[in-house]
Formats: C-alpha cells, structure tokens, sequence
C-alpha cells in the first residue's frame, strides 16, 4: 500500500468515526459490515451487535429502517430513533452493490416546525377575531345614517386595512421565523421538485385569473443544497405574483437553467410592469406600490420579503427587471455543488 492510499484510508476511517450522522453499510446479501459510532449512539446499540448480522435480523425492531436496506434505488424514510428522537434516513446503492444508509437527526428541526405552526395557529387565533369585530363595527356604522363622502371614505379604509391584518399574520410569523435563523433543511435539490409543486400550487389561481403558466427547465439541471419546501415556497410568492399583477389571457413562464456554478430561476410575466425607482423596494416589508391596479389587489406585501430572506439563508440573490406596461422578470440564483 503506498502511502497516498494509505493517507485516504486513514482521512476517510477520521470522517467515518467523528461524523456526526450516523451512517450504516451493509454488503449486496444485506450483511451489515460497518456502523460508525453516531449510528450506533442513535439507535443506543454496540457497532459489534449489528455488525455480521443481517439487516433484518439487526434491526428487527425497527421496520422503516429495514426498509431502508430491502428498498432499492435511492430512499429517504423517517427513522424513528429510542428516547423519542426522529432521524430522516437516506440510502443508496453504490457499485459493488453495497447499501449506505445515512441517519440525520431531525427531533430539533421537526419540534421547532411543529412550534412554528403552533405559534402561527394561536396568533392567528388570537388576532383574528378582534380584526374581524372592526371589520363588523365598520360595517355597522353605515346602517345608522347616512356618512358624508369623508367619513365613507374612513370607513372603507378601516376595512382595507383590517382585511390587510388579517392577510397579513401568518406571513409574518413565517418571516419572523425564516430571520430569526430557525434552521432549514439542508439536502441536496434539483429544483425540478419544486417548480413542478409550486405550478401545481397556483393552478386554481392561475385559472381563476385566466392565466397561463409555460415552464422551461433545462434537463437536466444542477444540484443544490437546500431545504425543498422553502425553495418551493419562494417559486409559489413569485409565480403569485405574477399572475395577480398579469391582464388575463396572458402567460407568465418559468424558467430554470444552470452551469457547474450557478442555478437561475426566473419568472417572467406580461403585466403592469414595475418603475425603476420601485425595483428595489418591492422587496421591502409591506411595501405596496403606489400603482392603482396594485392597490386594487390585496395582499399583505410579504411575499416578495420572505422570498428574498429564504433566497438569501440558501446563500443566494433575488433581483427584479422590468419595464411598465410590458411586465416584470424576478430572477434568483443559488450556489451548485458537485456530488
């Protein structure tokens, strides 16, 4: 053995038994061979008691993590772990037929989403009700005479903005939640998955508006590392906006496409346009344009926000383009990473 091969053998036997996830081999007959010290410290095992044993017989008790060994192909399954813990569990085959099945620890991730929906829920709750009384007082007041032009006027914006409160709680939880660095996901994406869910999630809308929605994504495209869900929820906010700010009968095209550096989204639309003085600020809290047609749309102006905050915890940048009266092109980009 020369000593380059020797210096690997000795740098990937380090990684293997101070990684702090825990991973598990087993040979093509479903032998396990190895079990790093984190595996064995999650499922509060000795390597030796698994280690020879077929992963059936080893695991017995456990049936998503079996599965993860009888299953071919690349996996991903919840692993539920002793002491009430969660690990999300990833396999693969890799040639020669060996199985490497990967636990990652989620108990913290999954508490503090479960925690942000919880808290979502209660604000929600505890808000809407109070906001939903002004809105009936307002409406109530025009039932006892008749209001001048102002006080009409006051009485309709009461209601505008009581109606943009309400659009506006579980927004901000989420966006109190994405800037206070509550943690994300952190596997690796193709943003395939995520442009197919979020076209799905703005189909009714999209219909209700008479719009239609063309993708284009290069095949295939390059891999990042981030938490699917948020990127799906950025690509939603943008495809959103681009059909509540498009005429109908109109189009609005999603576009992915990439180099071994950079993944760039983009959503393009034939709407309202945007002023250049305005391109900036769109991304701002709450900001509304001044623009009749946006004023006519509600929304709590978030949207864009808690975009470019998640854009930004995946080590991204977000910018817009655009030209009024012609529409608007909201581009991202992420990093890639070679697997």
């Amino acid at each position: 053995m020369d000593d380059v091969t020797e210096q690997t053998l000795h740098m990937f036997e380090f990684i293997f038994r101070t990684m702090g996830d825990g991973l598990i081999v087993a040979d093509s007959e479903r032998i396990v061979t190895h079990m790093n010290p984190a595996a064995a410290s999650m499922l509060t095992t000795a390597p030796e008691a698994a280690i020879g044993k077929h992963a059936e017989q080893a695991f017995s008790s456990n049936p998503a993590l079996v599965n993860l060994f009888v299953r071919t192909g690349d996996q991903q399954l919840d692993v539920r772990l002793p002491r009430r813990r969660l690990a999300q569990g990833t396999a693969t085959t890799v040639t020669g037929g060996e199985r490497f099945v990967l636990l990652h620890d989620i108990t913290e991730q999954r508490d503090l989403e479960t925690r942000r929906e919880s808290l979502s829920t209660t604000i929600a709750h505890d808000l809407r009700n109070p906001l939903s009384a002004i809105q009936g007082f307002a409406d109530l007041i025009e039932r006892f005479g008749p209001l001048n032009e102002k006080q009409s006027r006051f009485v309709t914006r009461i209601r505008q903005t009581s109606i943009k409160l309400q659009e506006s709680l579980r927004p901000l939880v989420d966006l109190a939640w994405i800037e206070a660095g509550m943690p994300l996901r952190h596997v690796p994406v193709r943003l395939d998955d995520p442009i197919i869910g979020a076209v799905e999630a703005v189909h009714n809308l999209a219909r209700d508006h008479r719009i239609g929605i063309a993708t284009s994504i290069q095949k295939p495209l390059p891999v990042i590392m981030g938490d699917p869900e948020r990127l799906k929820l950025v690509i939603i906010q943008l495809l959103e906006n681009a059909i509540l700010y498009s005429l109908p009968e109109q189009n609005v095209v999603i576009h992915a496409w990439g180099d071994e550096t950079d993944l760039y989204c983009a959503v393009a639309d034939q709407g309202i346009g945007i002023a250049d003085d305005e391109l900036e600020q769109i991304f701002d809290r709450m900001y509304r344009a001044p623009h009749e047609r946006v004023r006519e749309i509600n929304g709590a102006g978030l949207g864009l926000t808690i975009a470019k905050s998640i854009i930004r915890r995946h080590g991204g940048d977000i910018w817009a383009t655009s030209n009024i009266g012609e529409g608007s092109t909201l581009t991202f980009v992420l990093p890639v990473v070679r697997l």
